[in-house]
């Protein structure tokens, strides 16, 4: 990870900092940067008092689950490759626990005006513990210029509950291929049985005349109300159409959970032997990123208006108790020219 040098005044690094950006290297600002967007922000959830904790041009939203910052990125297209760093820590109660000590659905997204949300980092947080994930967002840089809003999501319920630090590197590296254009497709808090019933998630997007390539980059992550059964431990059908012709069907699993024990320390056993981290998921584990899957749709999403829909079958409905099975989802197109 790229740093600021030590021989930066204070009072420069601070005014950078301050304005959402912190290079780095030994060379002129041609060179890898890192524009840092959250340090130690609070994320919680409180009704009577929702901007507690807003600061330095941060602010909230759905009483304080969600944090904001409009941060200015270079005027042009970076050429090189971008990494987002995230952390996420858990805030201390006392000397043995802490506020929030579930695992709690999260994300870091792009927000534009008349374009769906664009999740850089989709995450679970551990059962109460610090976690830390880098992902590779190289293929957003056409997105990431000039004055953008950066929101950060956890779903908790708590007051306070995590702390959130979150940059993006910016490294030279003319060995990769950037996208041209990009564009958000779809963002869904929450795909249930209603949605289901419908039809699905529909939307409309244009492609570019120019484009001769483009990839579908989907996140998905299935959950359920009373924590049992669908759609977490279930899993069940994605299909992905264009045009009302199926182009891809899958259903999100993750059986590897069990390595994520060390960083869920507030998990506990059930009865049957099994640790609740340690359970198998529809797509995720607590404490991991969500990394999307992709889809090279270049031969369906041709240059000119396309229908996407979005569909999982058989959604557990609503039961006696109001407990019921939804998946979190999004997508966003990227597209390469000749």
């Amino acid at each position: 990870m790229t740093r600021a040098t030590s021989t930066l005044p204070v009072a420069l690094f601070l005014l950078l900092i301050t304005h959402g950006a912190v290079m780095a290297g030994d060379s002129a600002a041609s060179d890898a940067f890192s524009v840092s967007v959250f340090v130690d922000n609070v994320i919680h959830f409180s009704i009577e008092h929702p901007s507690k904790y807003d600061t330095n041009g941060v602010t909230s939203e759905d009483n304080g689950r969600v944090i904001e910052r409009q941060v200015e990125f270079p005027a042009e297209r970076f050429a090189g490759r971008l990494t987002a760093r995230l952390r996420i820590k858990p805030i201390p109660k006392d000397e043995i626990t802490v506020f929030d000590k579930w695992d709690r659905a999260g994300d870091v997204r792009l927000a534009i005006e008349g374009q769906a949300d664009i999740q850089l980092v989709k995450f679970i947080t551990s059962y109460g513990g610090e976690t830390s994930h880098e992902v590779d967002i190289t293929d957003l840089a056409p997105l990431l210029v000039g004055s953008r809003t950066i929101k950060a999501f956890v779903d908790t319920w708590v007051t306070p509950a995590w702390k959130v630090d979150f940059s993006i590197d910016f490294t030279p590296d003319s060995t990769i291929d950037p996208a041209d254009w990009a564009a958000g497709a779809m963002y869904v808090a929450s795909f249930d049985h209603e949605r289901e019933l419908v039809g699905g998630e529909e939307v409309t997007v244009e492609i570019p005349a120019d484009l001769s390539r483009v990839v579908l980059k989907y996140f998905v992550s299935g959950h359920c109300t009373d924590g049992r059964d669908a759609d977490e431990f279930v899993t069940k059908d994605n299909v992905i159409s264009v045009d009302d012709v199926v182009v891809h069907r899958f259903r999100p699993w993750r059986d590897d959970c069990r390595g994520f024990r060390p960083v869920n320390p507030y998990t506990r056993r059930w009865s049957d032997g099994y640790w609740s981290s340690d359970f198998d998921r529809s797509g995720w584990c607590p404490g991991d990123a969500v990394l999307p899957l992709e889809l090279d749709l270049t031969d369906h999403l041709t240059p000119g208006e396309h229908l996407l829909r979005f569909m999982v079958e058989d959604v557990r409905p609503k039961d006696s108790t109001d407990h019921y099975g939804y998946w979190r989802m999004s997508s966003y197109l990227v597209g390469w020219r000749d």
